[in-house]
């Protein structure tokens, strides 16, 4: 089965991400494409630098082609919001990267966009699931690469120019020209070295760069910035001055920021740092809307600039939605993925590490500066996370205990409300929490807390997971 989760569809190379997965995909998008009356609309198609990324985006571009769709082709591995911007800027209707994203370098997959250049909701992605389901491999129309190409029903574009000046454009060069910023910078084998290096040099950065080959296992580590994965940046970066670190996953939508100090700042602290910023710095209003596993400490910056924050579930489509719906200024994820308003409906780590480039220039203050200041004014906020992986006949035995029996350990504090709106979440009257839920991205159950102390964090993961005998 084809199942779309909350990044898009995502599979195994060689079991289910194979070529002809793919070319059923692409036909499913062609006819939902007919049958929405938009076929004579071009589609967006790129990719990243995974293993079969480039025949897959080829495999795709075939089929759409072969049912009389113009394909734009970025024939060169780029950033997932490269992308999405392309299909904002064109005001097209769809479009698609071949990427997995920040998963293990034996997965592959493909994100689907859509109008805006937003993730696909869940009832777009619904249909493509029931327009697969219909198709068989002698349904697939396909036309030869070449003759695409010759024909120019494929069409290459190369539109890194127009995204990096629309970066540029939205951030303040000029102060960071006068700050004489030292940046490294790590893409973890990914795509995001020559977008971000060319916004940061043509702001007059000192930009060095490490881990910027192409390597398919992505240097045998995931490639998602973590403190784990970030490990030799976390000590470059002070052995040798720099003013920040700036590491990006593997399709360049997410970022991790290593701090002047050398220590790793939370994915909830790169959003907590941009919304004080906005709000505090630039004078900028709008409420900040979170996933349902993001810090509450935005709820606090929020109230106290007159704003709100809205919670919404997993999944960057409902931040997006909700950002739409509130004219948000900002919203983002404990994951590391983030956007602003008015830049593109999906989360991007090249636009993010920019403005946090900004936000030192602007305010003259180091990171861990900010941070102390937020902290002084709003108390402290520690989060706590624990993956856990199951085997595949305990899932059913997980879901039933969490969403139909909905069991809750017996904590020693007293219960605000619980929310099953995505998981199982425990809002605590002392203003904690902690929340377990599956992910839709791994076969993974996902916990995570935050408290006022770290031990406080971690010992309600524990009693999750003691709970449900992870």
């Amino acid at each position: 089965m084809i199942k779309f989760g909350t990044g898009g569809w995502r599979a195994f190379i060689g079991e289910e991400f194979t070529a002809e997965n793919v070319r059923l995909v692409s036909q499913a998008i062609a006819n939902l494409m007919k049958e929405k009356n938009v076929a004579d609309s071009p589609f967006v198609i790129g990719y990243d630098r995974r293993f079969l990324s480039d025949k897959a985006a080829r495999w795709m571009a075939e089929v759409l082609a072969g049912n009389g769709i113009k394909v734009e082709l970025i024939n060169k591995a780029v950033p997932t919001p490269i992308v999405m911007f392309c299909v904002k800027d064109q005001k097209l209707p769809y479009g698609a990267c071949i990427t997995a994203s920040h998963n293990p370098a034996d997965y592959n997959g493909i994100k689907f966009f859509t109008e805006g250049g937003r993730d696909a909701t869940e009832t777009m992605t619904d249909t493509v699931e029931e327009y697969i389901s219909k198709l068989s491999v002698s349904d697939v129309l396909r036309k030869e690469y070449e003759d695409a190409i010759a024909d120019g029903s494929i069409e290459i574009i190369r539109p890194i120019n127009q995204f990096v000046d629309s970066v540029i454009g939205a951030i303040d060069v000029e102060s960071i020209k006068k700050a004489n910023l030292r940046v490294l910078l790590d893409p973890m084998f990914g795509v995001a070295k020559t977008s971000l290096q060319t916004v940061l040099i043509s702001a007059r950065c000192d930009v060095d760069v490490i881990n910027d080959r192409h390597d398919t296992t992505f240097g045998g580590r995931l490639p998602s910035p973590s403190a784990h994965t970030l490990y030799n940046l976390s000590h470059l970066v002070p052995e040798r001055g720099y003013d920040i670190g700036i590491g990006t996953d593997g399709d360049a939508d997410r970022l991790g920021i290593i701090d002047e100090q050398g220590r790793f700042v939370h994915p909830n602290e790169i959003l907590v740092l941009l919304y004080y910023y906005l709000l505090r710095y630039k004078g900028q209003k709008g409420s900040v809307v979170r996933n349902i596993a993001t810090t509450h400490l935005l709820d606090k910056i929020a109230e106290d600039h007159g704003e709100k924050c809205i919670e919404v579930p997993v999944g960057f489509k409902h931040i997006s939605a909700g950002m739409d719906e509130n004219d948000s200024l900002i919203g983002g994820e404990s994951s590391g993925g983030l956007t602003i308003r008015g830049h593109i409906k999906g989360k991007d780590g090249i636009f993010a590490g920019s403005l946090l480039v900004e936000l030192i220039s602007v305010t003259g203050k180091k990171l861990s500066e900010i941070l102390d200041e937020i902290y002084g004014k709003y108390g402290t906020f520690v989060t706590a996370e624990g993956d856990c992986t199951y085997k595949a006949n305990q899932r059913e035995s997980l879901w039933n205990m969490i969403y139909e029996e909905k069991k809750l350990p017996e904590f020693n504090k007293e219960i605000d409300k619980v929310s099953y709106a995505d998981g199982a979440k425990v809002y605590f009257k002392d203003g904690s929490w902690v929340i377990a839920r599956f992910s839709g991205t791994e076969p993974l159950l996902r916990i995570f807390a935050e408290a006022s102390t770290l031990d406080e964090a971690n010992a309600l993961v524990q009693k999750v997971k003691d709970f449900l005998s992870l």
